[in-house]
């Protein structure tokens, strides 16, 4: 089974308690939908000793609330058909751009998102520029997407496309807007299911075809 919920911001607590009622297994993978936040700070890795030591895998796209530097230190390898950076065993961050196969679903993920809170955090301590996706990324993203002809089960990104946060009665923020705009281009042309985010805080089903996550959890059979 393959389950899916929104922002944890390293709150290892919060993360189990929405899960109990579901009991994963071992064979089971739980998706956070970006800001996993448990990659914070070299110092202090107790809350993320404590996922490492979940029976379950738990992947993340990220955010834009991670240690993108931190982050980037952990190897790179192919799991499930795409690229992730490898944290433990268990503990998995799948890339920008890449599609992987989980469970015989296909999954197209896409981090990243804008601070709007950015001018109260501390560049490389609490705040990374590569929060925003960069050109290569895009591109790796555009390949993904071409190889496997704009066909997927699931989209699972931070942010959302922008015709989405306008339906949360949000304008898109002008420096999110590259991103949400390539993301309003996907929702357009790819053929899927259902498309997950996190980021904006709220439990809601916002089309058919589109699902903001907090702190709800969802099942994908």
């Amino acid at each position: 089974m393959i389950y899916i919920t929104g922002d944890t911001h390293g709150a290892y607590n919060d993360l189990v308690n929405r899960l109990a009622p579901y009991s994963p297994s071992p064979s089971d993978t739980v998706i956070v939908a970006g800001d996993f936040g448990f990659i914070w700070s070299p110092a202090d890795t107790r809350s993320l000793e404590q996922v490492k030591a979940l029976p379950y895998t738990v992947a993340f796209v990220d955010g834009n609330h991670e240690n993108f530097d931190m982050l980037g230190t952990f190897p790179v390898e192919e799991w499930h058909g795409g690229n992730i950076h490898r944290i433990s065993d268990n503990v998995i961050h799948l890339m920008r751009g890449q599609l992987f196969e989980i469970e015989g679903k296909t999954i197209f993920a896409m981090g990243g998102a804008y601070s709007v809170d950015k001018m109260m955090r501390k560049e490389g301590r609490s705040w990374w520029r590569a929060e925003l996706p960069s050109d290569e990324e895009y591109r790796t993203a555009a390949a993904t997407l071409e190889k496997c002809g704009y066909k997927m089960d699931c989209i699972i990104t931070h942010t959302l496309p922008s015709s989405a946060i306008i339906r949360l009665v949000q304008q898109p923020d002008i420096h999110d807007m590259e991103l949400t705009g390539f993301l309003e281009w996907l929702y357009r042309k790819a053929e899927f299911k259902m498309w997950f985010g996190g980021h904006f805080h709220e439990d809601r089903q916002i089309t058919d075809d589109i699902c903001e996550l907090y702190e709800s959890v969802r099942e994908i059979e």
